[in-house]
C-alpha cells in the first residue's frame, strides 16, 4: 500500500463528501498472509467526528467477509457494524486528541493490563490519512486511525482494525485487528496489509459522485423553476 496514494486526493475527497447527500462507499481487502483476512465495503456520508470535522468522516455501514483460521472462523459474513458510544478516554484529561467518536468495547478476560478491559475503536474513515489521534503517540493513521474500525460476524465476535501508526510499523504492515466478545479476547493480530482502489481509480470514483451531485442538482434546479 502506498502512503502516498490518500494524499493525492485530498481535495477531489473534500468536494465530494461535503456537497454529498448520499452516502458513498469504498471497498478494501486486507490479509496478514498467516489466515487473517477480509475483504470489506464501507459506507460513509457527509457527518464528520466533532474534533475533527473536515477529516474524519463517520463510517455508518460496513458489509463483506472475515476470515481468522485459528480460531475457527471461514469467509464469515459481516453481520453489523458496532454503533460508536462517544466513551471518556481513561487517560483523561492527557489524551487531549482522541476524536469526539472515540468508544469503547468492554472485554471481561484476555486484554493487556494496560487497557483496563476495553478495546477501544471510533469507526472514522480518513480520505487524507489519519492525523495521531493520541497524546502518548505521536503516530497517525491512513484511511482508519489507531482506534479503527469495529464490525461483528457471526451473534457477538467482533473485530476491530485498526492502523498500527504510519511511521511505526513496517510500510504496507500497517494494520492489526483484535477479535473479541465481550467475554474474552479470542486472537489480536498485527502485521496485517490493506489494499483500496489505485489513486486514479479512487479519484474516477470521486468524480463520479461529484458528477452525480450536480445533475441532482441542476434537476432539482430545474424542477424548482417549473414549479415557480
Amino acid at each position: 500500500m502506498k502512503k502516498t496514494c490518500w494524499a493525492g486526493v485530498v481535495a477531489l475527497a473534500g468536494m465530494a463528501l461535503v456537497g454529498q447527500a448520499h452516502a458513498s462507499t469504498m471497498p478494501f481487502t486486507f490479509s496478514d498472509g498467516m489466515g487473517v483476512s477480509g475483504s470489506l465495503v464501507i459506507t460513509f456520508g457527509t457527518a464528520t467526528d466533532g474534533k475533527y470535522p473536515t477529516t474524519g468522516f463517520e463510517i455508518t455501514g460496513v458489509s463483506g467477509t472475515f476470515t481468522d483460521t485459528k480460531i475457527g472462523i471461514e469467509n464469515a459474513a459481516v453481520t453489523s457494524l458496532v454503533p460508536i458510544n462517544h466513551a471518556t478516554p481513561l487517560d483523561v484529561p492527557t489524551n487531549e486528541l482522541a476524536p469526539d467518536d472515540f468508544s469503547h468495547f468492554a472485554v471481561a478476560n484476555g486484554l493487556p493490563d494496560e487497557s483496563r478491559g476495553f478495546i477501544t475503536y471510533d469507526n472514522l474513515f480518513w480520505p487524507g490519512g489519519a492525523p495521531p489521534t493520541a497524546s502518548a503517540f505521536p503516530g497517525g493513521g491512513s484511511v482508519l486511525d489507531i482506534y479503527g474500525l469495529m464490525f461483528t460476524v457471526g451473534a457477538d465476535t467482533a473485530i476491530d482494525l485498526f492502523s498500527g501508526g504510519v511511521g511505526f510499523t513496517p510500510p504496507g504492515l500497517e494494520f492489526g485487528a483484535v477479535i473479541a466478545n465481550h467475554d474474552t479476547l479470542l486472537d489480536s493480530v498485527s502485521n496485517i496489509a490493506l489494499s483500496t482502489p489505485e489513486p486514479s481509480t479512487w479519484a474516477m470514483m470521486i468524480l463520479g459522485f461529484v458528477g452525480l451531485s450536480f445533475a441532482g442538482y441542476r434537476s432539482s434546479r430545474k424542477a424548482g423553476a417549473i414549479a415557480a
